[in-house]
């Protein structure tokens, strides 16, 4: 084997060796999505409009 074989082998070889490898892999736990606060906020909307109409109808109720 002469010295450019040799060389060209060694070169290839150090090519095959660095390639990148990426792994997609399913999670353990399921993936929980947390969208308490937008839930939260409408209630208390909600709420609050519920209030100010009481209050309308209800002037002497304090």
């Amino acid at each position: 084997m002469g010295r450019k074989a040799a060389t060209a082998l060694a070169a290839m070889a150090a090519l095959v060796a660095c390639t990148p490898t990426v792994r997609v892999e399913v999670p353990d736990k399921p993936i929980e999505i947390n969208l308490n606060v937008n839930i939260r906020q409408e209630v208390v909307v909600k709420l609050e409009r519920d209030v100010q109409e009481t209050l309308r109808q209800n002037q002497d109720i304090f």
